[in-house]
């Protein structure tokens, strides 16, 4: 199943209806993805994460679905297992994927649990500060949406209000090192529309976080930050 081009694999096969996709996203399946992408074998390692971003982003609606059914486990093993590791490219795979399964259209509802949870807040405001600024960067994208919801539990906000000072001087320091290109067509916005979970959902979409979209997405971060009370 590993090991080979995943276009050419089982892999490809049974990933290819929602039927399939379904029974191995059931938990005793999934449970196997996240031992085999914890193996030393950089090899596998590498398959298993390109087979695992298959799964979770092909059939959307059916990942909704399960992951929705399954979410107290299965983000439990994912924060465990993969955005805890110590292996730096699990870790930024992981992260990079929990910001595509969290801002696809499809899974709004789970994505609004996701960061409405404190364990789940606490968990991405240590990866920002990693020592990796990619890992940062990354965590930085899913952190937002945390400060964007709008339904903040009170918990959420006594958290960030309690680690404001020290989030600010963290996001003071961030600078966008990705590719320059496209920034000119995006104009600056409302606050109020930057920080809608809509509105982020398409810049991610439409692929134009770059370098002027992630300083006014951090100064806005900032701003609703400075601006939160209990």
């Amino acid at each position: 199943m590993f090991g080979i081009p995943l276009e050419n694999s089982f892999s490809y096969i049974i990933f290819s209806s929602p039927c399939s996709t379904r029974y191995i996203l059931e938990p005793i399946q999934l449970k196997k993805l996240f031992g085999y992408i914890q193996l030393p074998s950089f090899d596998i390692s590498a398959d298993v994460a390109d087979v695992f971003k298959d799964l979770l982003t092909r059939h959307k609606s059916t990942v909704s679905e399960s992951l929705s059914k399954n979410y107290s486990w299965f983000f439990t093993e994912y924060n465990e297992k993969l955005l805890k590791s110590s292996n730096y490219i699990t870790k930024r795979q992981a992260i990079k994927l929990l910001g595509s399964i969290l801002l696809d259209r499809s899974n709004s509802a789970f994505m609004r649990r996701y960061v409405s949870s404190k364990d789940n807040l606490i968990i991405l405001m240590n990866l920002l500060r990693d020592t990796s600024r990619s890992i940062q960067i990354d965590a930085f994208h899913v952190f937002k949406l945390f400060v964007a919801n709008e339904e903040k539990p009170i918990e959420i906000v006594s958290i960030l209000i309690t680690n404001r000072n020290k989030l600010l001087r963290l996001l003071g320091a961030f600078v966008y090192t990705g590719m320059k290109g496209g920034s000119q067509s995006i104009k600056l916005v409302s606050k109020r529309k930057l920080l809608s979970l809509l509105y982020l959902i398409d810049l991610f979409v439409m692929g134009v976080i770059d370098d002027q979209v992630f300083e006014t997405d951090k100064d806005q971060v900032v701003n609703e930050l400075t601006l939160l009370e209990i």
